[in-house]
């Protein structure tokens, strides 16, 4: 949490204002039960309607200053909490966004998705209720006391006996709901990672009719967070009440004191009132104070969590210092690759060079360590042990953003996001001109369905692209990656939704880019490899083959058999 206080520091005038505003507000307040007892002690005994009507006024004068005082609070209160909370929100996105692969892999999505969202809005809610009610409450109790002290010290003693039993009440509740309501976090996370993975994989569900299943999976979950939540629920209900039976007990044994004291002559009724009323609020604070502890450990606990992520190192460290020149080989020196929690490595012993402008191809069977090959070409990942090299010196070497900005990379999954056709092509290069992107999307075989848009450039994109087929999708992304013109373009299964006419006019117009870019092509399709200068064939992460199609298909049986599967399958389709 201590993190985090750095963020209020342009909120120290409102952090100061609101409560203040708020203890203004509860000493109107403490006046008000003064001044109903002069009523009932002067203006109703005394039959003086004029008195009454003063002192009537006198209470509208102090309810309105009070809400004046309340407002101002509140507005104070709200911009500081809202701010702050800002500020998190943007630091923590920000720091994620300089999270490697392999420390967002270990975070979890949904965890990160909940810290940012629903973490935040908990410290949000937990600084505003702090500011307007953590001096106001304890102020009001005490102000109380000491005001019943100032009408009649004896009966005044009952607040002595009724306070220590209301604080054990509430207190005790508030120390046993606490870390129960950190397990409400944790199970919450839970189920956000299990809705996720089915809002994602929602069609997946479906064509395996796994609805029922799925269902019943995510009832488990939410019936366990909702059990949890109702336990919790039920012990914080106990309080009021317990604490309204101590504050009704506390009222009849003042009543009778006070009573007693009336019929002496010691005091008046109008102090019993008084009393009385003093009473009500301490009872109606110490339930206020013990909901904001609660919120407060509420808000602690998310701050924590959020914290925590912001306390998690970048495991990749980037040097400030760029390299001259442009020159685009690559080059892998005996590479090994372990993820983090894997036991046995993704890829090891993997050595070859690519010279500038040659075109490598990589193919394998599922699982061989593909992705995670191209993945070390731009250093999402770093390298267990070897050496990857990016114009002969290592991408440990490069600054992280210089080195990227070096690549185009086309992932499996073809990614779109919210907004137009132009605004997706413009990530690759946001000063790219109309000509530039018509000239990526012409490379990427996109041009024809784009110009019959009605919109062009302009058309409107969904979320996720699901306003256009796989293979629009797959071929909007290559020119977004194109319109950056990459000195290293990595397809990592792109083009697996295209058919075989449309990738070989792809892979044709990549070799006839004027810039020459250092190409990996990532596919299963052998046909899609076969006119590469160099190919790679991996198995269970180790490099089983290199060459030129030819010479694969004399020396390396795991391709030919791979090209011969295809060949026949290709022929009984033609069939």
């Amino acid at each position: 949490m201590k993190k985090l206080w750095i963020y209020l520091r342009e909120y120290q005038k409102e952090c100061v204002l609101g409560p203040l505003f708020k203890l203004l507000e509860a000493s109107f307040e403490l006046m008000v039960p003064l001044v109903m007892a002069s009523v009932i002690d002067v203006g109703v005994a005394g039959r003086d309607q004029s008195y009454i009507i003063r002192m009537c006024l006198v209470l509208v004068v102090l309810g309105v200053v009070g809400l004046g005082c309340s407002l101002t609070a509140q507005f104070f209160a709200a911009k500081a909490s809202v701010g702050f909370a800002a500020k998190v929100r943007a630091a923590l996105f920000g720091h994620i966004q300089s999270l490697s692969f392999a420390d967002m892999d270990q975070a979890g999505a949904s965890t990160l998705i909940t810290r940012m969202t629903s973490d935040i809005n908990q410290v949000q809610n937990g600084m505003n209720l702090t500011l307007r009610l953590l001096l106001r409450s304890p102020f009001v109790v005490f102000g109380s006391m000491v005001m019943a002290f100032t009408i009649d010290w004896q009966a005044a003693l009952v607040f002595v006996a009724v306070i220590p039993l209301l604080s054990l009440v509430v207190f005790g509740v508030m120390l046993w709901t606490m870390p129960r309501y950190k397990q409400v976090q944790a199970r919450l996370d839970k189920v956000l990672g299990l809705t996720r993975e089915n809002l994602t994989g929602v069609r997946v569900v479906r064509a395996f009719g796994r609805e029922q299943a799925e269902v019943s999976a995510f009832e488990q979950e939410n019936g366990s967070l909702t059990h949890l939540q109702e336990f919790v629920g039920k012990v914080s209900a106990l309080m009021n009440p317990v604490t309204y039976v101590i504050i009704n007990l506390g009222a009849v044994a003042l009543i009778w004191a006070g009573a007693a004291r009336v019929d002496g002559g010691m005091i008046t009724q109008g102090a019993v009132v008084a009393l009385l009323n003093y009473m009500a609020q301490i009872l109606v604070e110490l339930v206020k104070l013990a909901n904001l502890i609660i919120s407060i450990t509420k808000a602690l606990a998310c701050a924590n969590r959020v914290s925590a992520v912001l306390d998690i190192k970048p495991s990749l460290a980037s040097p400030q210092q760029g390299q001259a020149g442009r020159d685009s080989g690559v080059a892998f020196e005996n590479v090994e690759l372990t993820y983090r929690g894997a036991g046995a490595p993704s890829l090891s012993g993997v050595s070859f060079s690519a010279r500038p402008g040659q075109t490598i191809g990589i193919i394998g069977g599922t699982g061989s360590g593909k992705t995670s090959l191209v993945n070390l070409v731009p250093r999402f990942y770093d390298v267990s042990a070897g050496r990857v090299l990016v114009g002969g010196r290592d991408v440990r070497d490069w600054p992280l953003e210089e080195l990227r900005a070096k690549t185009g990379l086309v992932p499996q999954k073809a990614l779109l996001f919210t907004g137009t056709i132009r605004d997706n092509l413009l990530w690759g290069n946001p000063g790219a001109s109309d000509q530039d992107l018509w000239q990526a999307l012409e490379t990427a075989q996109a041009r024809e369905f784009v110009e019959q848009k009605p919109r062009g450039l302009d058309e409107p994109v969904e979320q996720g692209g699901r306003n256009f087929s796989g293979g629009q999708r797959q071929r909007l992304t290559i020119a977004r990656a194109l319109v950056r013109r990459p000195e290293i373009l990595i397809l990592d299964d792109s083009a697996s939704a295209l058919d075989l006419a449309t990738d070989a006019r792809l892979r044709q117009a990549l070799g006839q880019l004027d810039y020459q870019p250092t190409v990996f092509i990532v596919s299963q399709r052998a046909a899609s490899l076969r006119h590469a200068d160099q190919i790679l064939v991996l198995e269970d992460g180790r490099v089983a083959g290199a060459g030129t199609h030819p010479e694969l298909l004399e020396r390396c049986h795991i391709y030919r058999e791979i090209y011969e599967t295809q060949f026949q399958q290709g022929e009984e389709a033609a069939k």
